[in-house]
C-alpha cells in the first residue's frame, strides 16, 4: 500500500541518520583525516582513520559501508514498489507516490555519491580523468541475497549517481512541490547535491547552474554575519536558516556517546592549529571556537563547534547540516575560476558572500585580485567555512 511505502521511506531515512552513516562516520570520515583537524591521543575514536594506520577490518570503514548500501538498498526498494503501485492508485495517491519517488532516489544518490568517495577513486583530480578506475557494486534495482555482484566504474557511479538526483526532481515536479521542510529532501537539497557532484565531476557550468538554481529554491542572495547570528545558527536541530537538508537529530532523538558533538568534544576533535591560523581576528565563525576548562595547547579539548546545540549545552543534540548555502557561493566561485566561460569578477562576488564572515573583509578589493591568487584564497575558505561538514578530504584529492 502506499501507506507502507511512506512507512519504509521513514525507515530508509532511519539507515541515513544512523551513526554509522550521515549521523557520524560517513561525514566525520571526511574531516578526521585531514589538516583541518586535530586528534589529542586521550581516546582510541577513529585513530586509525587519523593516523592513517587502519586495517581492511577497520570498524568504522566497515559501518559506513554497511548503512550506506542498506540506505541505497532501501531507496531502491522503495522505488520499485512506488512503480508497482503507481498505475493502480487514485490521483492524490500518485501525488504521494511522486514524492515518495523523489526522496528515495535522492536517498539512493547521497548514499552513492558518500560510498564512491570514502571507496574509491576522486573521479577528477585537477583535470586528471579517473572515471575508468574501479566504483562500487550500483543498486540501481534491489539486489535479492546471495547475487553475484560486480563493482561499477568510478565513472558509471557517478552517472548513476547524476541520474537518481535528475530523477528525484522530476518526481518532486510531478507531486507538485517537496514537503518543505528541512529534515526531509527537497528540491533545494537536491540541487545542492548536483552542484557538489559536478563540482567533482569538473563540470563547471552545471556545477554553478545548479547552485545558483539550489540558492533560488531555497531564496538565499546572503549570508548571516556577526558572532551572535552566526553562533545563533547553531542553537539547535532546526535553527540553521543556512541549511537545505539536515538530519533529524534533536534533544529526544540522537546518538548520545555515539554523536558528532561528542566526538568533537570529550573524544577529543578539535581544529587543528592550522584551521585556526587561518581564520582572521574578526572572522565570526571562531564565535563556536569554545575550549573546556581542562583544555590546554598540548592536549586541547573542544567544545563541539558547529555540534555545540547551545540551547541546551549538550554537544550529544548537535546536528549534521548535509547541504548548505555557504558550499553553493563556494561552488559558483570555484566553477567561475576554472570553467572557460567563467569570470574573475562572479567568482569574486560570489567569494565576498562567504569571505565576508570575516569583518575585515568588506568588498571584492579586499579579496586577491588574480584568478591563482584567489583560487588560493577559495582553497583556504572552503576550509574555514565547511569545517566539521564532512568535505574536506575529497577537496584535498581533487586539488
Amino acid at each position: 500500500t502506499v501507506d507502507n511505502i511512506s512507512t519504509a521511506l521513514n525507515g530508509t531515512y532511519y539507515d541515513l541518520f544512523y551513526y554509522y552513516f550521515a549521523g557520524n562516520y560517513a561525514i566525520n570520515i571526511g574531516d578526521i583525516p585531514t589538516d583541518i583537524s586535530y586528534w589529542n591521543g586521550k581516546t582510541g575514536h577513529f585513530d586509525g582513520i587519523y593516523t592513517y594506520t587502519y586495517t581492511d577490518t577497520d570498524t568504522y570503514l566497515k559501518a559506513i559501508w554497511e548503512y550506506g548500501y542498506k540506505t541505497a538498498d532501501n531507496a531502491a526498494r522503495v522505488i520499485e514498489a512506488s512503480k508497482a503501485l503507481y498505475e493502480n492508485v487514485a490521483a492524490e495517491e500518485k501525488s504521494e507516490l511522486d514524492r515518495c519517488m523523489a526522496e528515495a532516489y535522492a536517498l539512493r544518490g547521497y548514499a552513492q555519491l558518500m560510498l564512491v568517495n570514502v571507496y574509491a577513486h576522486q573521479v577528477k583530480v585537477n583535470g586528471t580523468d579517473h572515471s575508468s578506475a574501479p566504483g562500487i557494486v550500483l543498486i540501481d534495482k534491489p539486489i535479492e541475497a546471495l547475487s553475484q555482484v560486480s563493482r561499477s566504474t568510478v565513472g558509471q557511479s557517478y552517472e548513476a549517481i547524476v541520474s537518481d538526483f535528475n530523477l528525484a526532481i522530476m518526481h518532486f515536479d510531478a507531486a507538485g512541490g517537496d514537503r518543505q521542510s528541512l529534515v526531509f529532501f527537497n528540491k533545494a537539497a537536491v540541487y545542492g547535491l548536483l552542484a557538489r557532484t559536478h563540482l567533482y565531476l569538473e563540470d563547471w557550468d552545471k556545477a554553478m547552474q545548479y547552485a545558483q538554481i539550489a540558492l533560488d529554491e531555497k531564496g538565499i542572495a546572503e549570508l548571516t554575519y556577526g558572532t551572535a547570528k552566526y553562533k545563533a545558527l547553531y542553537n539547535n536541530e532546526a535553527s540553521n536558516t543556512e541549511s537545505m537538508f539536515a538530519l533529524a537529530i534533536t534533544q529526544t532523538d540522537n546518538w548520545s556517546a555515539n554523536s558528532c558533538g561528542t566526538l568533537w568534544s570529550s573524544y577529543n576533535y578539535s581544529p587543528s592549529p592550522k584551521l585556526q591560523a587561518l581564520y582572521g581576528k574578526n572572522d565570526c565563525r571562531t564565535s563556536i571556537f569554545e575550549w573546556d576548562a581542562k583544555s590546554s595547547p598540548t592536549v586541547p579539548i573542544f567544545k563541539a563547534g558547529k555540534f555545540s546545540h547551545y540551547d541546551s549545552g549538550n554537544p550529544a543534540y548537535g546536528t549534521n547540516y548535509i547541504v548548505n548555502a555557504p558550499e553553493m557561493f563556494l561552488i559558483i566561485a570555484e566553477a567561475n575560476l576554472k570553467g572557460s566561460n567563467g569570470s574573475l569578477t562572479k567568482a569574486q562576488n560570489a567569494l565576498l558572500t562567504v569571505a565576508k564572515r570575516n569583518a575585515d573583509i568588506t568588498s571584492v578589493s579586499d579579496l586577491p585580485a588574480t584568478s591563482d591568487g584567489l583560487m588560493k584564497f577559495l582553497k583556504d575558505e572552503r576550509a574555514r567555512e565547511l569545517f566539521q561538514e564532512g568535505l574536506r578530504l575529497y577537496d584535498l584529492r581533487r586539488w
